[in-house]
């Protein structure tokens, strides 16, 4: 039994240790939410929220009508931060500028409105910008942003703070794709970037939601050399 008040921390935690050491062995069935929430002492909902850490975590298998089970090969997941590219140019101990292109509503193309999944054509803000380390083009940012889930985006002054980091700091996300991919320099990106044209270029496509709600789709194209560094 915990202590109260219970938190679904304290309940995540106590079953990981149940799982670790194998009181709960890989592929049991754990006792029910509403056994659990006797057990603790708590509402049915907390037990929920830790299970779900947990299942997301790869430790839990959870199936609706069937239970959860402890997983058989637990699957360690990576967890990739959203960066705010000031504090990444940073961190690498450069010194960080930022130059706003253009900015202004247009209508989605095909392949963002399809990512996104709203109808063809809807009118979103295209921001495109350059970020730069030590007076040198870093990374190209061509962004679509659905202004009615990321409200005062509008009103925003996207020439003194990037989309990058207004979006990171006001705009709350659910989840996310992410493509990561290397591309050859068209002539337009090649200009910006000051790179050969075809020059090989490390490419990231992000999509966000919050729930059922696109955010934004951004395709950051990095310059020639550029290294991604994260932990597992």
């Amino acid at each position: 039994m915990l202590e109260a008040p219970v938190t679904w921390q304290a309940i995540r935690d106590e079953a990981l240790a149940r799982i670790r050491s194998r009181r709960w062995p890989p592929g049991e069935l754990i006792p029910s939410e509403t056994d659990l929430a006797r057990e603790f002492g708590c509402a049915r909902a907390t037990v929920s929220r830790a299970l779900r850490e947990l299942a997301e975590a790869g430790y839990l298998d959870r199936r609706r009508r069937a239970g959860t089970r402890v997983a058989l090969t637990p699957v360690r997941k990576a967890t990739l931060k959203i960066p705010v590219l000031r504090h990444e140019v940073a961190a690498r101990g450069a010194r960080y500028g930022y130059a706003l292109i253009s900015s202004g509503e247009k209508p989605a193309p095909l392949h963002v409105s399809s990512v996104l999944g709203l109808e063809a054509g809807m009118p979103l803000l295209h921001v495109l910008a350059l970020h730069l380390a030590d007076g040198a083009p870093y990374a190209l940012e061509d962004r679509w942003i659905n202004a009615m889930a990321a409200p005062g985006i509008e009103a925003a002054d996207l020439a003194a703070i990037s989309a990058n980091e207004w979006l990171v700091r006001n705009a709350p996300y659910s989840h996310g794709d992410l493509v990561l991919s290397a591309a050859a320099a068209d002539a337009e990106t090649a200009a910006i970037l000051r790179c050969p044209e075809g020059a090989a270029l490390f490419v990231a496509e992000r999509a966000t939601w919050l729930h059922d709600t696109p955010i934004t789709s951004v395709r950051q194209s990095y310059s020639p050399g550029y290294r991604l560094a994260t932990t597992l």
